[in-house]
């Protein structure tokens, strides 16, 4: 069954200065019996990225502590074109049914990631069918098409929302040039979403990209999200995916960003959060997949563990970004972390390949950080 989209009151804070997290044996206390998911029950669901080794191996310590914690769960990476579907006429749905069948049993809302982008394609996507050559235009929509109307029907009633389209704007230059804006120019968009609405008209439809919080990006988006709505294009709501650092983006900027998607009439939802203490080289602040940045031990310096400061440093981190969502709460349906703990996120290689990085709420033995406390401190009585 369907969660359906819930709207909570509005409670401004406020400021969003940093309060005192409580202490470690008064909390253990009062979350005896609990998790995130029941301190912000009354806020926006809590969510968390699954992925294919959990699914795998079906680890039942980090599936307890998924069900425990949290009351929305995305596919990390099972339900990418790549994966679920590599070839033209084959499918791979043993992740992802394990997954939907672990969340349905625990009526958890589930979030499909992603039915089109540019990145974990199927190496024969963009081939055309004699296997030479670039594909036609008209073979390329029919792919698409087949691809959509085969895993959100098959999903229908039991996911409740789907990343449609991910990365599809390049920064402050538009449209990004991937092969799908190449042979099918922006249409390809459009056409993703009306195609989800037709199978299951009751899903949320969502557009998700990385650093929304950058302002020429940001207002590109509301952009084309104003003009898909004026349209009659089914679009519910926008993901900002929240890979972001210690000191960056200004939280001024993410605010600003979380008010322009809510005026140009969609939902906001916090998708992919994590936050990398490591430090920076170049371009090692982006979420482009395709980024990679040269080892240097001077770019992993925590590989034994993250000292207190920097634990204290993170914690304070998440505090200031759940006290802005909070501030938001009637415009945010869902907060996600990318990931559930440190051992298997996604930036323990990203973009620098061997480093070990610190950027969730539970470190690498499942236990909870002073960031998890901080977050939890805010809905917790003192």
């Amino acid at each position: 069954m369907l969660m359906s989209r819930r709207r909570f009151c509005h409670q401004s804070l406020v400021a969003l200065s940093i309060t005192p997290v409580l202490k470690k044996s008064a909390l253990a206390q009062a979350l005896r019996s609990t998790g995130l998911k029941d301190l912000y029950k009354d806020d926006f669901l809590i969510g968390t990225a699954v992925s294919n080794r959990t699914l795998q191996e079906e680890d039942r310590a980090m599936l307890d502590l998924i069900a425990r914690e949290f009351n929305a769960v995305t596919a990390e990476n099972c339900m990418k074109w790549g994966q679920i579907h590599p070839e033209a006429e084959r499918w791979e749905w043993e992740l992802p049914d394990r997954l939907v069948r672990f969340a349905t049993g625990r009526n958890m809302y589930i979030l499909g990631h992603t039915l089109v982008w540019h990145s974990q394609t199927a190496r024969d996507l963009f081939r055309a069918a004699s296997g030479t050559g670039v594909i036609t235009r008209d073979d390329l929509l029919r792919k698409m098409e087949d691809h959509i109307r085969t895993l959100v029907g098959r999903y229908k009633g039991r996911i409740a929302a789907w990343d449609v389209v991910n990365e599809a704007v390049d920064e402050d230059k538009g449209w990004r040039r991937s092969r799908w804006f190449e042979i099918l120019g922006p249409e390809f968009l459009e056409k993703a979403f009306h195609w989800a609405h037709e199978v299951d008209p009751k899903a949320q439809l969502l557009y998700n990209d990385y650093n929304m919080h950058n302002p020429g990006k940001a207002k590109f988006v509301a952009e084309f999200v104003r003009d898909f709505k004026k349209r009659g294009v089914p679009i519910h709501g926008v993901g900002m995916q929240g890979h972001v650092g210690l000191d960056y983006p200004d939280i001024r900027e993410f605010e600003a960003s979380v008010l322009l998607f809510a005026e140009a009439g969609v939902t906001v939802h916090i998708t992919e959060l994590d936050v990398d203490v490591l430090p920076q080289r170049g371009a090692s602040g982006t979420a482009e997949i395709s980024t990679r940045v040269e080892y240097s031990t001077e770019l992993n310096p925590w590989s034994d563990g993250l000292p207190t400061e920097m634990q204290d440093r993170l914690a304070r981190r998440y505090e200031e970004l759940f006290r802005l969502f909070l501030k938001h709460r009637n415009l945010i349906d869902r907060v996600t972390t990318w990931g559930t703990s440190d051992d298997e996120s996604w930036k323990n290689n990203f973009p620098v390949p061997g480093r070990t990085n610190h950027p969730l709420l539970f470190d690498r033995k499942k236990q909870p950080k002073p960031a998890y406390r901080a977050v939890a401190a805010l809905k917790t009585p003192s």
